[in-house]
């Protein structure tokens, strides 16, 4: 009997290979598969089963390409939006056999009203659940978001409290096995940990001991969460069932001439922020490879092109992967050797980063202040000003808790389209809780022609650190 978690790193996936006697099945398989087939065969086992706890808004399924590769059947939650063309339709009650292992689903509604859950049971000790597959309604130490249908926000936060009841109902024995872990976009309160039972979840989660239903819903209906526009390419192709992945996940290695005649509509830096900052190519964006999953569906749109500079070829085929699992996938190369470059005499931008003190030093002098007023207004006029301004693209939560008087604000994934609102004559200092998440978004600036942009290095933190 076997029961294997396979995890994506960047998106913080979680999908399951699980098997009992000659079958196994798969649920929430990523869109490079391969995985899933090998480890079975490795194990002896045909994967005949694949299933889906919901149409997913962060990546793309890998069921309809597994599917073709293994003639297995996919199951699906009903979905009233439009039918899941690569699945059958399963429902609450439904039982299939997976060897002596038992699925009954689940209908749970509230993150996507599709979701299902997944109840496992060992038909020789059929009592009670060995565990649940929760998909995005249950997490270790989090609920699902449920922002997705705005028209409808309290209802659908009412139908996530009423399908967490349902998996709470399994008991406290239930092992969970949810579909993302920590650091995942849909979930803000995940604990480290990935593993749990339901009744250390009763115990310990935060937003299960919201027992009354409408508080639960005043809570859920009061999240902030944001939705990159690559959310909707995924939930288009997985409702049509996107295309195989490439074959070859790494980029095509190019020259230097080659990275100089291509025609990408993007050049996206790979490399860690502060040697993208000492040096990079003109016009280049910065997005680490260890952010592209979080960023990179904001700025890169469905059908644009992109050329990859990296440290070394590793970094490539770790991007590339990434990107392909979020399906912006049109890379026309990689290139490997800034330095080199600039020893042939490639001229590199370059952006400067700035501390604590100069911060400070800027805040206090009229010459930097002065169009700095009426700092706590958010208005788009009041960035079309010359002069300076401190740029804080941190999440809305982090700028409610606590923030530098006289900053601004602009969530970083905001700033692929509100960088319209910026004047380009003014001086930038763009800073996050650290400084990474800040040179994405010079990085995005330098891209759209702004020159006079800098980069608060320790951010937030090195801030709250000064005052103490």
């Amino acid at each position: 009997m076997l029961l294997e978690k396979i995890k994506t790193p960047g998106l913080s996936h979680l999908s399951y290979l699980i098997g009992s006697g000659n079958q196994a099945a798969v649920i929430d398989p990523r869109r490079d598969c391969a995985i899933y087939v090998e480890k079975a065969r490795a194990a002896g086992l045909e994967i005949t089963h694949i299933f889906e706890t919901h149409r997913n808004e962060d990546l793309v399924s890998g069921a309809p390409t597994l599917a073709q590769i293994t003639g297995a059947t996919v199951l699906h939650g009903p979905n009233p939006e439009k039918p899941i063309v690569y699945a059958q339709t399963a429902h609450h009650g439904d039982c299939f056999a997976i060897g002596q292992l038992e699925v009954r689903v689940i209908e749970t509604p509230g993150h996507t009203d599709d979701h299902l859950a997944y109840a496992l049971f060992d038909t020789a000790y059929p009592d009670r659940a060995v565990g649940v597959f929760t998909g995005d309604a249950l997490f270790v130490g989090d609920v699902g978001r449920t922002d997705f249908y705005p028209e409808r926000r309290e209802e659908v936060a009412g139908l996530l409290y009423d399908s967490l009841q349902k998996i709470l109902a399994l008991g406290d024995q239930a092992i969970i096995y949810p579909a993302h872990g920590a650091g995942s976009v849909c979930g803000s309160g995940m604990a480290e940990r990935e593993f749990s039972t339901v009744g250390h979840e009763r115990l310990n989660n935060p937003r299960l001991q919201i027992m009354d239903r409408d508080a639960f819903m005043q809570f859920k209906v009061s999240e902030n969460h944001y939705q990159p526009p690559y959310f909707r390419l995924m939930e288009r192709l997985n409702m049509e069932g996107g295309e195989a992945p490439p074959s070859v996940m790494r980029p095509r290695n190019l020259s230097l001439q080659q990275f100089k005649d291509c025609d990408a509509e993007h050049i996206i830096d790979i490399r860690e922020p502060m040697a993208y900052a000492s040096g990079h190519f003109p016009n280049a964006m910065s997005l680490p490879v260890g952010m592209i999953s979080a960023f990179a569906g904001w700025f890169i749109g469905d059908g644009e092109c992109s050329v990859l500079v990296a440290s070394d070829e590793e970094q490539l085929a770790t991007a590339m992967e990434h990107l392909v699992r979020i399906a912006l996938d049109d890379i026309v190369g990689g290139y490997v050797g800034v330095i080199a470059a600039a020893k042939q005499g490639e001229q590199m931008a370059q952006i400067q980063m700035i501390g604590t003190d100069e911060v400070k030093r800027r805040l206090d002098d009229p010459s930097f202040a002065k169009m700095i007023t009426n700092a706590r207004s958010e208005s788009a006029a009041h960035f079309n000003n010359s002069g300076w301004i401190l740029l804080d693209v941190r999440d809305a939560d982090e700028r409610a808790a606590d923030a530098i008087e006289g900053s601004k604000h602009i969530y970083v994934g905001h700033l692929n389209e509100r960088w319209t609102e910026l004047d380009k004559d003014c001086h930038y200092t763009l800073m996050c809780a650290s400084g990474q998440r800040a040179t994405v978004a010079a990085g995005w600036l330098v891209s759209r022609g702004f020159d006079k942009v800098d980069i608060y290095l320790g951010g937030m933190s090195a801030w709250s650190a000064s005052q103490t």
